[in-house]
């Protein structure tokens, strides 16, 4: 699975309707820089930050980060990886919660989906401001414009 497919899973674990989901946070957020992957807004107000990792190396090389995941605006951090990283997950941190991610075929359809492996532990983090919110939904309708320009590019150039 590459990351695209891992990230449409995560999406459809935590569900598009009942959840804010924002991908690839990395600047513009409560005037911190920490990159996330995914950022799942609950409707209670609480983020759940999601960690995507497709290769053993990125799962290895992710303990360099600067951050290490300790944002006290994310509540819980869970990593999604492909089934086949199933055997390296002594890379991930403790708190960390673990989602599996396949890609199912049914009827010529593939499907995405993603299981709990390993629940996350708390994070104490605190109840996000409708700052924060505000902010989170912001970045993730700049992606959509951004994917919109790059799909208007794409189909003009064939």
């Amino acid at each position: 699975m590459n990351a695209k497919e891992v990230e449409i899973a995560v999406a459809n674990y935590f569900g598009t309707r009942q959840n804010l989901i924002i991908p690839n946070v990395s600047w513009g957020f409560s005037g911190l820089y920490y990159e996330a992957d995914l950022v799942v807004v609950t409707k209670a107000g609480y983020a759940k930050e999601i960690e995507i990792k497709v290769s053993r190396a990125d799962l290895i090389k992710d303990k360099e980060k600067r951050h290490n995941h300790d944002c006290r605006k994310f509540k819980e951090l869970y990593f999604a990886i492909p089934k086949k990283l199933l055997e390296d997950i002594e890379h991930v941190p403790e708190r960390a919660g673990i989602l599996v991610c396949e890609k199912v075929e049914h009827k010529g359809e593939y499907y995405y989906r993603a299981h709990l492996e390993r629940a996350a532990k708390a994070n104490g983090g605190d109840k996000l401001t409708l700052t924060d919110k505000y902010e989170l939904a912001r970045l993730g309708t700049l992606r959509i414009w951004n994917l919109k320009k790059k799909l208007l590019k794409n189909a003009s150039q064939k």
